[in-house]
């Protein structure tokens, strides 16, 4: 072989060796980034199956932790369950509950123990049969209501949105409340309430209340016949004494005479207060509207008083506002006994000087048909010490101070006066300086009399006819002694039956009758008459009482019989003439009209 074609193999295998070392090295190098992604692989792998583990194990542990707090919450639901059902065991309430289909689904010893271990009463059975089992058992007492019926309303119970609740008495005498309500979710949850001892006290409470009412009812009657029998022979004493007293007497006889009344009358004030205030305190006081004239009333309260001022150097005045109403709806004895009061303790704490009423409108704003009035009383008296003035309205409260301990009284005056204002709705105060003098005041709102009309003119005095029935002689000799001078013709009987013969032979124009008398008493006397007026069409004559009565329940029973108004004794013979003035016909008036303006000393 040539040198030249040795050449060229050498050549072709070192081409061939190059060529086969650069697949070589090529297919390293892809082995090399073969190996390499392997790597890579093997490695992010081995890294996702660590975060696999930890996640697993992470899982395991909340598994773990929910299993346990599961477990915890379980055993709180249990404890809670049996401390609940302990609880309902323990109390002695019934407690039951049912489902939507009125099941007993539950109940406690206390609501099972009525039933006293029958053995249909059990969870699961229905509501009708254990209403059926209470009354076939006679574990209910029914008081006489048929079982049907009974069932029937306990039923009805539950069937209204509402349940009301229900006592109901067991066999035993026990009794129970049974409430009712149900669930947002249907259910039904029953209490059965022991209330036997509630009964039991309630019914001690009703006996206790039958017993007061019975000692009220008893004391009442008491007080009447008291009142009755006391104001009886009173109206003589006092009567007969103030008729002596205007008789010619010596000096010695005049003081004896003077004492009597003045001592009948102040045992009078002394049984006036006593039956107010219970009247008032046991809430009974009733109010009666009527036409009324304030000023005329204190007129009379002054000619009442002008006795007690003899040898006292005390003007009596009334002042009177202009544009004032004459006549006012109000209760005209309640204001008169206020009115008395105030003026009586004024003329009582004043040696000399002036009593002034002063009857002015008030300040406040009177609704539409009402005025306002505002009455003072003041005096020039001896004046209430400041540190007492908060205790003169209060019970049984008299100042106590060294010159007032020589003037009587019970102690009751004001407490009832301040009563009185404010049961009427108004309002009374007190300003006063010792050594100078008192003024009490109270304001009241009161409606104006639909006749109130300007000038108006008193009637013309003339004879009248009055007709009395009085079945007691000494009350016969006061009741002639008081008319004693007036111009008028008086027939005097000494009985109901008399008395309704005597209006239908010759019809009077006014009536004065006692209430208790033989035969028939007043008020069937007066009944009698007013039937005969309806009857015949007659014009209605007035009709006056004269009675001892003076408790809760006399008034209503004498204006109720047809009455129109009533004195009691005893009588006054002021109090006697000015019923005669007020009810007298037009033109036949015996008794003079006082004056507006009155003065006494």
């Amino acid at each position: 072989m040539s040198i030249r074609g040795f050449d060229d193999r050498l050549a072709r295998e070192r081409r061939a060796r190059l060529q086969a070392e650069r697949l070589l090295a090529q297919r390293s190098d892809e082995l090399y980034a073969a190996n390499r992604k392997l790597s890579d692989h093997a490695r992010a792998l081995s890294e996702q199956v660590i975060e696999q583990r930890e996640e697993n194990a992470a899982l395991m542990g909340r598994s773990t932790q929910a299993q346990a707090a599961l477990q915890a919450a379980t055993e709180k639901a249990v404890l809670a369950e049996r401390r609940l059902w302990d609880a309902l065991t323990a109390v002695e309430d019934g407690f039951a509950m049912f489902d939507r289909d009125w099941r007993l689904v539950i109940a406690n010893p206390a609501w099972m123990g009525a039933f006293d271990g029958v053995a249909d009463v059990a969870p699961g059975a229905s509501y009708e049969a254990i209403l059926r089992v209470a009354t076939e058992e006679g574990l209910v007492d029914l008081q006489g209501e048929r079982p049907e019926a009974w069932r029937r309303r306990m039923r009805a119970r539950w069937e209204g949105d509402s349940i009301p609740q229900v006592d109901i008495r067991l066999f035993n005498g026990a009794y129970v409340r049974l409430i009712d309500k149900r669930t947002p979710e249907g259910d039904m949850v029953s209490l059965a309430l022991d209330i036997t001892d509630t009964i039991r006290r309630e019914r001690a409470l009703e006996r206790a209340l039958d017993k007061a009412k019975a000692a009220a009812r008893a004391k009442s009657a008491f007080l009447a016949n008291m009142s009755h029998e006391i104001r009886t022979p009173m109206n003589g004493v006092v009567s007969m004494a103030a008729l002596l007293r205007e008789t010619e007497l010596s000096e010695e006889q005049r003081l004896y005479a003077e004492t009597i009344r003045s001592s009948g009358e102040a045992l009078l004030v002394i049984i006036n207060d006593i039956l107010d205030y219970s009247k008032i305190d046991a809430g009974k006081l009733v109010l009666r509207a009527e036409p009324c004239d304030v000023a005329h009333l204190v007129e009379e309260i002054f000619q009442l008083m002008r006795p007690g001022l003899e040898g006292k150097p005390v003007e009596l005045r009334l002042e009177v506002e202009a544009g004032l109403p004459t006549r006012v709806i109000g209760d005209r004895g309640r204001i008169r006994q206020v009115l008395t009061n105030l003026i009586g303790n004024a003329v009582k704490f004043t040696e000399a000087g002036a009593v002034t009423v002063r009857v002015a409108q008030a300040p406040e704003a009177p609704a539409p048909g009402e005025v306002a009035l505002r009455v003072t009383v003041e005096d020039t008296g001896i004046g209430i010490a400041p540190e007492m003035q908060a205790h003169v309205f209060g019970e049984f409260n008299q100042v106590e101070a060294e010159t007032t301990r020589r003037f009587d009284g019970t102690g009751l005056g004001l407490a009832i006066t301040r009563r009185l204002v404010e049961v009427m709705g108004g309002e009374i105060w007190l300003r006063s300086e010792p050594g100078v003098g008192s003024c009490f005041g109270f304001d009241l709102c009161l409606g104006v009399a639909p006749e109130e009309a300007a000038g108006k003119t008193a009637p013309a005095r003339r004879r009248l006819r009055l007709l009395a029935a009085e079945d007691n002689k000494t009350n016969q000799l006061v009741f002639r002694a008081m008319l004693k001078g007036l111009d008028l013709d008086l027939e005097l009987v000494e009985t109901g039956l008399a008395l309704v013969a005597a209006a239908r032979r010759d019809r009077p124009d006014v009536i004065f009758t006692d209430i208790s008398m033989p035969e028939m008493d007043g008020l069937d006397a007066t009944r009698a008459i007013r039937a005969e007026e309806a009857a015949e069409g007659l014009p209605r004559v007035p009709i006056i009482a004269m009675t001892a009565h003076a408790m809760e329940g006399d008034r209503e029973r004498i204006l109720a019989a047809g009455i129109d108004a009533y004195l009691t004794k005893p009588l006054k013979k002021g109090e006697v003439q000015g019923m005669i003035r007020d009810r007298a016909p037009e033109g036949f008036c015996p008794v003079p009209v006082l004056p507006r303006i009155l003065s006494a000393g």
